[in-house]
């Protein structure tokens, strides 16, 4: 996948958030302030400030690119983001708000696209143990388990998340952004039409990173081939959660989360009550919740659920001040919802990373065969963004660039 691209910079925190209607109230406030307190609250940087304008980010046309101690302009919707691993949130976009916002991703940004997030290599790393639950029983939890730094995503990357490298290089899925030859020459090798979807969920089955990045053995074998498809193909459905008409990951043998008990008002804390394989949220509680989803480690070492509900819980924090103070007063009941979905896919992953790490790709394609389909080295242009400008995008004040 030649094309990459670094990753969003927000630049001030309270441009996301895990709450569209919390961004809403964000958006009035900075709006309605004047002067000094305008800026104080806009936070701004030395490419960002309410005395700047910005183009308008591709595909949001109603979006303002006046200066925005001018012309504020409508609240935009907000759009979904992944802003950490496994933690889809919400981004206000606007251009004037974000320090690097990368408008080639949003050009190639549809309902075919996916992007991959090569992430730093996983160090183990401790963690201070959860709140223990009420009378829980059980020993003490492990250190949080590691988690292979790739992440796939048909949402929005906007967090501190590694390189970025979508799989299609234009909008509706037109060009793959792999190197030139690669699937005619996988589809001759193994008989059939390889899809970039295919190379993708090769990825995930056989991928490792290393000292030199993300790599990707290929495959002489047919039969390695497909079965690395088919548990590629398990690992991207689980990942995506149910995205794109598909139906939602479930756990084995009729098993699911659900809610023992609600969550009411605001919850103190999260922890686990390994006995009962019960997550407990204040007066809430989840359950079942196998004790690999609570352990499952994003890279660096963290609990994902942790950080999960750290998340949630920022605007409540002492060091949250101005606009990021801005939230919910009361867990929203779809956080809940999200809740029980993000358990079911950390459970399934942690039960497939055993298969995943036995997977054996077995002979690799002779790198002489590569170079001679003109699959390596890929050629330059694969490594910088198609042209996809197929309208014209308003820059900053109203202007139009003339090409």
């Amino acid at each position: 996948m030649p094309w990459a691209v670094s990753g969003l910079r927000l630049g001030r925190a309270w441009v996301a958030a895990p709450d569209p209607a919390a961004l809403r109230a964000r958006w009035a406030v900075l709006a309605g302030a004047e002067g000094a307190e305008r800026e104080r609250l806009f936070r701004p940087s030395r490419v960002r400030s309410t005395a700047l304008g910005a183009a308008a980010l591709p595909g949001q046309r109603a979006t303002s690119t006046a200066r925005f101690e001018d012309a504020p302009g409508p609240c935009p919707e907000p759009v979904r983001a992944l802003l950490a691993p496994f933690d889809e949130q919400w981004l206000l976009p606007d251009q004037r708000l974000i320090d690097a916002a990368r408008p080639e991703l949003w050009r190639v940004l549809d309902g075919q696209q996916l992007f991959v997030l090569e992430g730093p290599e996983p160090v183990p790393a401790a963690v201070p143990a959860a709140a223990p639950a009420p009378d829980a029983a059980g020993p003490a939890a492990p250190a949080a388990l590691p988690e292979p730094g790739l992440q796939v995503t048909a949402h929005l990357p906007a967090g501190r998340l590694g390189r970025i490298r979508p799989l299609h290089r234009r909008p509706g899925g037109a060009e793959p952004n792999l190197a030139p030859g690669l699937l005619p020459l996988l589809g001759d090798r193994f008989g059939g039409r390889v899809t970039p979807q295919d190379v993708l969920c090769w990825v995930l089955a056989a991928g490792r990173p290393g000292p030199r990045g993300y790599g990707v053995p290929l495959p002489a074998d047919p039969e390695r081939w497909r079965a690395g498809l088919e548990l590629g193909g398990r690992l991207l459905a689980v990942r995506l959660r149910g995205g794109r008409g598909a139906e939602p990951p479930r756990l084995p043998g009729g098993r699911r989360p659900y809610v023992r008990s609600a969550v009411t008002g605001w919850p103190d804390g999260i922890g686990y009550d390994a006995a009962a394989q019960t997550l407990v949220l204040g007066t809430g509680s989840v359950s079942p919740v196998p004790a690999e989803a609570w352990e499952y480690g994003a890279p660096g070492g963290a609990r994902v659920l942790e950080a999960w509900f750290a998340a949630r819980c920022a605007h409540r924090s002492r060091e949250a001040a101005g606009l990021e103070a801005m939230g919910p007063a009361a867990w929203p009941q779809a956080w809940t919802s999200e809740l029980l979905a993000l358990v079911t896919t950390l459970a399934l992953l942690a039960g497939a990373a055993a298969e995943r790490a036995a997977f054996e790709p077995g002979p690799p394609l002779p790198r002489a065969e590569l170079a001679a389909a003109g699959v390596l080295p890929p050629p330059r242009w694969a490594r910088r963004p198609a042209s996809v400008l197929d309208h014209l995008e308003e820059g900053p004040g109203g202007q139009f660039a003339l090409l």
